[in-house]
């Protein structure tokens, strides 16, 4: 069973008690739990082969009433989000420089249903900082983004200060290992695919573009939705990119103009929701 799943089922456990505000509010907490392995992804630093390391302190920036509606719940939620974290890193062997925190913020500037990550990579004392993992500075969170732009976590964020390079992202067709290294074997063939209203759109082409036009890959026939909306693009990541739309992308519930995607993410054109799916084989 994913992660997300046994994070999902462990709050339905709570839906009628602690929690049962929680879920009335706009933004989903499985929606940030998504959001966070994201952040984990995007800024995993290759120290050696055997040890890839992830930020562990998070700031979760919500509008101000999802904010209300959240914040009397944010220790037991932010422990739940932080254990979910901890499960994610053990399944894809990522290590952390010291304990895992997730902290909900207000921000004036986004709408209701619309939140904004980021993090950073605090060290603990050398007694909790990982064996043979360098004990290096503090990084700081990456400046907040343009309102309703949604910065810092989503995309392509800025490093954390401090970190060494990114790694290049492995060539098409090599399968990333589970330390980060890039084995010399081939990985399996990846599907891609969108789901609308329960239709499948298989993804044959590098690129698919999504719009109410009839030229369009995949035609939308919604009113919010351009002529030629948005693209995605398969790959290493996948990602999508919007084309200068009317009414622009939300992507795991953030708006933005470009954005990586994974398994089960969650894209928002006019008022039509898209689930781009992949899987080996």
């Amino acid at each position: 069973m994913g992660v997300l799943k046994k994070f999902e089922q462990r709050l339905e456990g709570l839906v009628n008690g602690t929690f049962a505000k929680v879920f009335k509010s706009e933004v989903q907490p499985v929606e940030i739990a998504g959001a966070l392995q994201r952040e984990c992804d995007n800024n995993a630093t290759i120290w050696n082969r055997e040890r890839t390391v992830v930020p562990n302190d998070f700031i979760v920036e919500l509008s101000a009433p999802d904010y209300e509606r959240l914040s009397p719940y944010a220790g037991q939620l932010g422990d739940e989000l932080a254990g979910m974290v901890r499960d994610y890193a053990k399944q894809q062997r990522y290590t952390f420089m010291g304990p895992i925190k997730v902290h909900l913020e207000k921000a004036d500037d986004l709408d209701t249903g619309l939140y904004r990550v980021r993090s950073r990579t605090l060290a603990s004392s050398s007694s909790q900082t990982p064996g043979n993992a360098p004990p290096g500075p503090a990084g700081g969170y990456p400046p907040q983004g343009a309102p309703g732009r949604g910065g810092g976590g989503y995309g392509y964020p800025p490093q954390p200060v401090g970190a060494p390079p990114m790694p290049a992202a492995p060539p098409p067709g090599m399968r990333q290992g589970p330390s980060g290294s890039h084995p010399g074997t081939m990985g399996g063939q990846v599907r891609h695919w969108i789901e609308i209203n329960g239709t499948r759109h298989q993804i044959a082409r590098p690129t698919m573009v999504l719009g109410r036009s009839t030229d369009a890959d995949v035609r939308i026939d919604d009113p919010g939705v351009s002529r030629r909306h948005c693209e995605i693009r398969t790959g290493t990541p996948s990602t999508i990119q919007d084309l200068g739309s009317t009414n622009g992308i939300v992507v795991d519930g953030q708006h933005t103009t470009r954005a990586t995607l994974r398994d089960g993410s969650r894209i928002v054109v006019g008022s039509t929701t898209i689930i781009y799916r992949q899987a080996e084989g």
